[in-house]
């Protein structure tokens, strides 16, 4: 197992509800190293998690010296320009939008509806002749998905 697997299991064993999880571990290859960790929860996660987080897996990463030289360890949630990565993520955003590109390069926005272990569902709004629209059911499987995008929603 790489460094980023053990820091993501050492986090795991600090997270104390259920319902909060570890979304990745990233090691910048720059000196001094930047260890990010981000965190997500079923129901969003406070600073204060973040920060017991961060107390807990720093003083993991000094006793157990796993990364060699100088780091820098962040522990936060992903930013909303983020791609979803875990399945547990899509559950969590049913009700927003989202942008999906395929492997394929195909590109899919809509509502999501629906999220489940092997498929998400999208309602996509399509404008049919000028002013009437539309809306269909797309199945998109995981594994057709590069990449998915929650879309920010100002109104």
């Amino acid at each position: 197992m790489d460094i980023a697997g053990k820091i993501k299991e050492l986090a795991e064993s600090h997270l104390k509800d259920a319902a909060h999880f570890i979304v990745d571990v990233v090691i910048s290859k720059h000196k001094p190293h930047k260890v990010s960790v981000f965190v997500d929860g079923d129901n969003g996660i406070t600073i204060d998690h973040c920060s017991d987080l961060s107390r807990a897996l720093s003083e993991d990463l000094d006793k157990l010296d796993l990364v060699k030289e100088n780091y820098l360890l962040e522990v936060g949630t992903p930013g909303l320009d983020q791609p979803l990565k875990l399945k547990r993520q899509y559950v969590k955003n049913v009700g927003r939008g989202l942008k999906v590109v395929g492997k394929d390069k195909s590109i899919r926005q809509g509502k999501l509806i629906a999220a489940n272990e092997t498929l998400v569902n999208l309602e996509i709004e399509t404008v049919i002749k000028g002013k009437k629209t539309e809306l269909n059911v797309v199945e998109i499987p995981y594994s057709e998905i590069e990449k998915a995008i929650v879309m920010v929603s100002f109104k």
